[in-house]
């Protein structure tokens, strides 16, 4: 691995470790965790109806994007739902980028934004 990759790598381990941790500093509960930190993988569902619709749906659950609005807009409205919600999905995303998992391309599921997937 090149060392900017594995910088790279290291950044979004930390990010996922922050969102972690404003979690747990937050009380909220880990059972909602545990149920939610997945959830955004089934957009993977979307790869049955071919590469295209299912780097579509993938993508658009793993950009930060709308986490990020739904934790600003959590925090202004006191609504801890909805932060909890949002420092899962930032915590999955991060995780997901630590290990090499990218946004998809349309060409098929290996091919991501930070190059192909080798397993």
């Amino acid at each position: 691995m090149k060392p900017v990759d594995l910088a790279i790598r290291l950044e979004w381990a930390v990010v996922a470790a922050v969102a972690v941790v404003f979690y747990g500093s937050a009380g909220l509960s880990w059972w909602l965790f545990g149920l939610l930190i997945l959830a955004p993988d089934l957009s993977m569902f979307g790869y049955l109806t071919g590469p295209r619709i299912g780097a579509l749906a993938y993508n658009a659950l793993h950009i930060l994007i709308v986490p990020m609005l739904l934790l600003l807009a959590g925090h202004v409205w006191g609504n801890a739902t909805a932060m909890a919600v949002a420092l899962i999905w930032i915590a999955h995303i991060a995780i997901d980028r630590a290990l090499g998992y990218g946004l998809k391309l349309p060409t098929g599921f290996q091919d991501t934004h930070l190059g192909r997937i080798r397993r």
